[in-house]
């Protein structure tokens, strides 16, 4: 008999995990992952990182020779400031990178195209599952990516940060990236 639980799970539905989702669905992303990113695309040496959690994107986009201003809604002793990015009222001059928490994904890329100039880039660490809902769907029309990274490995997110204890994953996960005003042909490329 098929547990269509554990189906799920194995496919990342997030509402169908034994544990309990993180509160602020934190889900620490793989350092490698940003660096399968960063060798493929090149961007502006402002970045604000507005999920950053405990730092892991922040270390790397660092060691590359970003300047990076790193916030999340909650203070976990690796941000510039505590920001609610949802709410956020302001402009940014700079490109974005974050790892959106899942369940306010489709939020986070309205919120980061809205917010920076056009020209800029956002790229968000996602899971391949984000781009096939009818629910995003008039928002990758309105807003096509410039290029999605699909990784041929899997990577990892560990939950609140503990890769030690969640060393892997049986989620694909994908990078797509944006740049404000574009309005062309998505291009689909496959990384490590």
């Amino acid at each position: 008999m098929v547990n269509k639980s554990n189906i799920l799970m194995t496919l990342g539905a997030s509402s169908h995990s034994i544990e309990e989702r993180e509160k602020h669905d934190y889900y620490a992303t793989e350092p490698y992952a940003v660096e399968l990113l960063l060798k493929e695309e090149s961007f502006s040496n402002c970045i604000w990182e507005c999920a950053s959690g405990e730092g892991h994107m922040n270390e790397v986009l660092t060691r590359y020779g970003y300047t990076v201003f790193s916030s999340d809604i909650v203070d976990r002793g690796h941000q510039d400031e505590i920001i609610d990015f949802l709410n956020y009222d302001g402009q940014w001059e700079g490109d974005i990178i974050t790892n959106p928490p899942y369940k306010y994904g489709q939020q986070f890329v309205e919120k980061a195209l809205s917010v920076v100039e056009d020209g800029a880039k956002v790229a968000m660490f996602t899971k391949l599952l984000f781009l096939e809902s009818k629910s995003r769907k008039q928002m990758f029309q309105d807003n096509p990516p410039k290029v999605i990274y699909v990784s041929s490995s899997r990577l990892n997110c560990a939950k609140n940060g503990e890769f030690e204890k969640y060393p892997s994953s049986a989620v694909a996960y994908t990078w797509i990236v944006w740049e404000k005003g574009f309005d062309g042909d998505t291009v689909v490329k496959w990384i490590n």
